[in-house]
């Protein structure tokens, strides 16, 4: 099944809350990376994470995934509250990609996804050292899956292709591939079009209303704005840490301190930036 150029389907009414952050602040000794910061994500919903380099937002990330354990706050996860630990965080349902491309090299794209989904198999060490049934009964079911998450993100050609011999946006696809195989409920993209032409940036859109669709809630950051406003339901703007503002991508995009915080004081060297930024195309808008 590959990526089309179609449009999106109109997005659900938001459900009950599948993320809930509240008060997250994380320190690092004298320096405040994140300061009560808040955030609620629902079932169906795109929600943008945005804000200038240095805005704390892989940081906030990382509190959310377990990586980090914030100084104060709270994340809750379908209403149960989330240790601070990435496998506790992954087999609750959430999975995420980083902002630097993170696969197994010398593994093919296959055995990537695959590494993904042996998160949900049981098999115990003996077991699996001699090949017992239920090892190969789980290793047919996850190598099953792990084809058909690559025919879903449009890589199914790539099954045998090693992950360091394929060109960059297969690589961004197929590390979004290998988040599914852990059968999240929320997935969180670490700026999952930087680097990308203006073709693989409409491809990873479409993706990402494609995973919305199959019933997963998303959460993404980007610097792209005309991809951010075009995308998601809702955005939160961070600044220096903390929430600036947070509503519809008009709502955010329309705000001058947004445009004065992301872009600057709006100087001369500046205009075009701000043009940019203000002619992003708000929710519900086509891109040229």
């Amino acid at each position: 099944m590959t990526v089309t150029e179609s449009n999106p389907a109109p997005a659900r009414a938001p459900g009950a809350a599948v993320l809930e952050a509240t008060g997250v602040t994380m320190r690092f000794g004298g320096l405040l990376a994140v300061n009560d910061v808040n955030l609620t994500v629902r079932e169906g919903e795109i929600v943008g994470l945005i804000g200038p380099n240095g805005a704390g937002k892989t940081t906030f990330f990382n509190c959310l995934t377990g990586l980090y354990k914030p100084t104060s706050g709270q994340v809750r996860f379908s209403g149960t509250p989330l240790p601070p630990k990435p496998r506790a965080v992954v087999k609750a349902g959430m999975a995420r990609t980083f902002q630097n491309i993170r696969l197994f090299a010398n593994m093919t794209a296959l055995e990537n996804v695959m590494v993904g989904r042996y998160c949900r198999t049981s098999s115990g060490a003996l077991t699996s050292v001699l090949r017992g049934p239920k090892f190969r009964r789980e290793e047919a079911a996850t190598t099953a899956r792990a084809q058909e998450l690559l025919e879903f993100v449009g890589l199914g050609k790539s099954t045998e292709h090693l992950a360091r011999n394929m060109p960059y946006g297969d690589q961004r696809r197929l590390e979004i591939a290998r988040a599914l195989a852990t059968d999240p409920k929320l997935i969180l993209l670490d700026e999952p079009t930087a680097g990308m032409n203006p073709l693989e940036t409409r491809q990873a859109s479409d993706l990402i209303f494609k995973i919305r669709d199959s019933g997963l809630s998303v959460v993404v950051i980007e610097h792209d704005m005309r991809f951010i406003f075009n995308l998601c339901d809702r955005v939160l703007c961070l600044v220096r840490g903390e929430a600036l503002i947070e509503g519809t991508p008009h709502e955010v995009q329309s705000d001058p301190r947004v445009i004065e915080a992301y872009i600057g004081t709006g100087e001369e060297d500046d205009e075009e930036e701000v043009e940019r930024l203000q002619d992003a195309p708000a929710e519900g808008e086509e891109t040229p």
